[in-house]
């Protein structure tokens, strides 16, 4: 056996850093401002505990660009570095101030805000520049450093004569990356990951109106002065205590979040944990359509007020992504892949925690407004129908505000609904029939007829209903659920009595064998039934298995293959109609065939199947009727 020490070449870092530190060379911007955040959040921590005897004042980090000179300048006012710090933090790769100094300040400098964790973050400064310059004095007596690299393992570092306390990069910008001299790019960069970072962050300047003097004359006009252009709000509403919010300054941050988004929010969820994990943030639910393809990147991701990223798969339940706000957590890191979020613990609990607070808000809004909600449902029935089929825990405590409309807009819980049908819709097996459509447009005279039997029909239309009343009736025994379409109404809930036909077995034998002349086998199964003489003659009716099966394998479910079947309907024929009479006694070949096509392609109308030629021709056949 022997033993060694891997040795690591030194002149290999650096193009590892610049190609393979991070995914995006933009991230450099991130990185720095985040390092300079750091360095003012130390000196307020240090000022606090009396350790620094300076005066904090008010730092900004201004952010500069030199075009003439190609250089980019990150300059902020916190602790700075002596020669010896730079010499430590600087010429170490991957020694972390951040990490040094939560350590030694670790009983007082919990809630400090500093970012930073592995070191790297100075170097992805070498992403976008051939050199780098630091120029930093220490709020400590001692004289400022200069430390210059251009990339290689090489680096001179001489004192400056800089006098104020604080630190400024200089990078010069390759002439690969010249994109970042650009104002609109840093700008851009500035406000999409420090929109919020807690410190003001200067870049340029902006003209500022003037207040107009009380006795202005009436031609006077606006004068203006020129103030620092502070591109972030250091202080955005989730870092704040929710009785300190309005439902107004809600509002406000979320057309902050979402300038070009012009309809409110529904109503929003403050997250606010510290043990046994920290998170902060703000969620709103914005009016959702039924569409489960909507946009899912909505929710950005902070670390202590940096922005990470607008990907939360794996951090927020998969079914929560449709809505929008903020998740701000010191406990997830700023750069790893899925598959460790998936396996990071904290992360977990992150989830069950925001699964866990939602399912509490529907609960309160429910409870505290019941008509507001039902006014809101169609707008985040999907949110919630979708987490009842996801997360087992959010299923659990939605029994509390589900809500299951009918199509005359009354609206109950499923206690209610059992509670409300239990007398009427009761087969002879004791099993509770849920009746419901899908389209009240399509669907209607099949509602109408259902009503008329003084049975509640729900409305039930998101895309993923199937899969849904199907985990709702494994849970009830007891409970089913049919389409008002599956059969005539006088099926749809079998009772004991059964109507007499007036046509004989073979009259019915013979009637089905004359239909099936006309009738496409491969279409429709014919079923002759003895129903009340005046309900319709012909009617297609879907099968609620076959469809409900297809429709679940349409979204992901479902039994295998069923998607793959060709549609197939029945053809319900009344037999104790006058129509079946007519056509059964009906001599003429032709007559008889014509009246058939008539019956079906008028049932065919009913269920929005008739379509294009056929439409067609059913249309010019009527008119002709006319002439």
């Amino acid at each position: 056996m022997s033993t060694g020490k891997i040795n690591v070449t030194v002149e290999n870092i650096f193009p590892l850093i610049k190609k393979f530190l991070y995914s995006d060379h933009e991230i450099f911007l991130r990185e720095l401002i985040s390092n300079a955040t750091d360095a003012t959040s130390k000196l307020k921590h240090l000022t606090s505990i009396g350790e620094a005897k300076v005066e904090y004042g008010n730092p900004i980090i201004e952010v500069k660009i030199d075009k003439e000179n190609k250089t980019l300048h990150i300059i902020d006012q916190g602790i700075g570095m002596s020669a010896e710090e730079v010499e430590k933090y600087i010429n170490q790769v991957a020694f972390s101030g951040a990490e040094e100094f939560l350590e030694k300040y670790k009983d007082s400098a919990k809630d400090t805000g500093i970012i930073g964790h592995f070191g790297l973050g100075f170097y992805s400064a070498f992403m976008v520049a051939d050199k780098v310059e630091i120029i930093t004095k220490s709020y400590k007596d001692t004289p400022a450093a200069h430390w210059v690299c251009d990339g290689s393992p090489e680096f001179t570092m001489t004192e400056s004569s800089k006098t104020e306390r604080g630190t400024e990069i200089i990078l010069h910008i390759a002439e690969d990356s010249t994109e970042f001299l650009e104002e609109n790019k840093i700008s851009e960069l500035l406000r999409k990951y420090n929109k919020f970072m807690p410190i003001p962050i200067k870049f340029g300047t902006r003209q500022e109106a003037l207040p107009q003097p009380e006795n202005a004359p009436e031609d006077y006009k606006t004068e203006y002065t020129e103030v620092d252009n502070i591109i972030n709000n250091p202080t955005p509403a989730w870092t704040k205590q929710p009785s300190e919010l309005s439902d107004a300054d809600y509002k406000k941050f979320y057309n902050e979040l979402y300038p070009m988004q012009f309809e409110e929010p529904l109503f929003h969820i403050h997250l606010n944990v510290d043990y046994p994990f920290n998170l902060t943030g703000i969620l709103y639910f914005p009016k959702l359509s039924g569409d489960l393809n909507i946009q899912k990147d909505k929710i950005q991701l902070y670390q202590n007020q940096v922005f990470v990223t607008d990907n939360v798969e794996g951090i927020v339940p998969e079914f929560l992504t449709m809505l929008r706000g903020v998740i701000d957590s010191p406990d997830i890191p700023l750069n790893v892949s899925r598959s460790y979020l998936q396996a990071d613990g904290n992360v977990k609990k992150i989830s069950n925690y925001i699964t866990r607070k939602v399912a509490d808000k529907l609960k309160s809004l429910f409870n505290e407004n019941r008509e507001d909600f039902e006014q809101k449902w169609n707008d985040i029935k999907v949110v919630i129908e979708y987490g009842m089929l996801s997360e087992a825990k959010f299923y659990e405590k939605s029994a509390d505000f589900v809500l299951y409309p009918t199509t005359d807009e009354k609206y109950y819980t499923l206690t209610e609904l059992k509670e409300a049908i239990k007398d009427k819709q009761t087969d002879k097996d004791g099993k509770l029939v849920v009746i419901y459509a899908s389209n009240k447009e399509t669907q209607h005279s099949y509602i109408e007829e259902a009503k008329a039997k003084g049975y509640e029909v729900l409305l039930l239309d998101s895309p993923i209903v199937s899969h849904l009343i199907q985990k709702l009736e494994m849970d009830n025994e007891s409970l089913t659920f049919v389409r008002v379409d599956a059969d005539h109404v006088d099926n749809l809930i079998r009772k004991e009595d059964t109507k007499i036909s007036k046509l004989t077995d073979e009259e019915q034998t013979k009637l089905k064998e004359v239909l099936e002349t006309v009738i496409p086998a491969t279409t429709f199964t014919i079923q002759t039934e003895a129903l009340d003489s005046n309900s319709a003659p012909f009617m297609i009716t879907q099968p609620e298995f076959m469809r409900r099966m297809k429709e679940m394998q349409s979204t992901g479910g479902g039994m295998f293959g069923m998607g793959n079947f060709p549609e197939m309907y029945n053809l319900v024929v009344n037999t104790n109609s006058e129509l079946a009479s007519s056509i059964l006694n009906m001599s003429d070949k032709d007559s008889q065939q014509g009246l058939i096509k008539q019956a079906l392609d008028l049932a065919k109308l009913s269920q929005g199947l008739l379509k294009g030629e056929e439409l067609t021709a059913f249309v010019k056949r009527n008119f002709n009727t006319l002439k």
